[in-house]
C-alpha cells in the first residue's frame, strides 16, 4: 500500500511540473512598446515569434535589415518578429527610445514590433528574458544571453523552441526551416 501511495505521489508532482511547464509561457507577459504603450504578448497566440536583443552600435546592426526581409516575407504566415532593444555589450545601445526608433526606421525601415530598452541579462534582467534563458521558468532549457542580436524562437503556443547565437544570420536555415515548419 504505501509503495502504491509512494508512485501516485510521485505521479501526481510529474503532472503538476509538466502541466505548469505547458502552461507557462511567453504570453504570460505585458511588456512597454517603443512607443511607450503596453504590449501584451498574448495578442501573439498563434504565431511563431522570433525575439532578438538589438543594438545600434554594434558589428551584427546590419541584422536589421536580414531581420526586417525575414519580417516582410513570412509576416502573413503566422510569423512575427519582436526587438527588444539592449545596453548590455559594450555599450553599444546608448540612445533614448526615441532616438533607437528613429534610427531603426530611418536606416532599415523597421516595421516589424520593437519594444522598449531592456536588460537581457545581470541583476536588473528584465522578466522576459528571465524566462527566455532559464529552464526553472521556461520548462525548456538554460541558456545566456551572450551578445546583441541573440535570436530566441518560440512556437504558437508561446513555448520557447530555441535560440540561436548572434552572428547566426536571420536568415539562417535554421530559422527559415523553423517558421516553415508545421
Amino acid at each position: 500500500m504505501k509503495r502504491y501511495i509512494i508512485v501516485l505521489i510521485i505521479f501526481l508532482a510529474t503532472s503538476l511540473i509538466m502541466i505548469q511547464a505547458q502552461t507557462n509561457s511567453i504570453h504570460q507577459f505585458k511588456v512597454k512598446d517603443i512607443n511607450g504603450k503596453m504590449f501584451d504578448m498574448s495578442s501573439l497566440k498563434g504565431k511563431k515569434v522570433l525575439v532578438v536583443n538589438t543594438a545600434s552600435k554594434c558589428g551584427l546592426t546590419p541584422q536589421y535589415e536580414q531581420l526586417q526581409e525575414l519580417y516582410d516575407k513570412y509576416k502573413d504566415s503566422g510569423f512575427t518578429i519582436v526587438g527588444f532593444p539592449a545596453n548590455d555589450f559594450m555599450n553599444q545601445e546608448p540612445g533614448t527610445i526615441e532616438e533607437i526608433k528613429a534610427f531603426c526606421t530611418e536606416n532599415y525601415g523597421v516595421t516589424f514590433p520593437m519594444m522598449d530598452k531592456v536588460s537581457t541579462k545581470g541583476k536588473s534582467q528584465s522578466p522576459i528574458y528571465e524566462w527566455l534563458t532559464q529552464k526553472s521558468k521556461n520548462g525548456v532549457k538554460d541558456s545566456e544571453v551572450s551578445w546583441n542580436f541573440q535570436k530566441y524562437m518560440i512556437d504558437e503556443d508561446g513555448r520557447l523552441v530555441d535560440f540561436v547565437s548572434p552572428k547566426e544570420s536571420p536568415t539562417s536555415d535554421k530559422i527559415v526551416n523553423w517558421i516553415k515548419s508545421k
